[in-house]
């Protein structure tokens, strides 16, 4: 498996660690991720977690643009003032530091959640409500008459 899928909610421990989950890790050693660039879903409550490919795809589309244009101004702000790099230590542990706390309102536990080229960190219960109205949105679209 090369994708990140799945969800797993971990307990963080009493200095702020959190364990990666075993597959999430073996995804990363598959890709050769030694760095984690962290930055702040666009979207939703949740930091997205990735390798330096990530940063790198939205650092190709910002120089698409006019370096000075709203949108290229926006991305920058939203992926280098909204990022960070973090590393893992020896054990395969994620420091739950104020950058992902304030950002997510992560306390105890965390939701690890699969994306396909990058996994996200969620608090477990806005995980929970925001997958099951994005499935029940999926639902009532289905059944909507053409």
């Amino acid at each position: 498996m090369n994708r990140f899928l799945s969800n797993v909610t971990s307990k963080i421990d009493a200095k702020g660690r959190v364990s990666v989950p075993s597959v999430f890790r073996s995804v990363l050693a598959q890709r050769n991720i030694q760095e984690l660039y962290c930055f702040q879903d666009f979207v939703f409550p949740a930091i997205s977690v990735g390798g330096p490919d990530v940063l790198d795809r939205f650092e190709r589309q910002i120089s698409a643009e006019d370096p000075f244009s709203p949108d290229a101004n926006e991305m920058s702000l939203l992926i280098h003032g909204g990022g960070v790099f973090m590393k893992l230590d020896a054990e395969g542990r994620l420091m739950v530091t104020d950058f992902i706390r304030d950002f997510t309102g992560i306390t105890t536990e965390v939701t690890f959640v699969g994306r396909a080229d990058h996994f996200q960190l969620w608090q477990p219960t806005v995980f929970q409500e925001t997958q099951q109205a994005a499935r029940e949105g999926r639902r009532l679209r289905g059944t909507r008459p053409s």
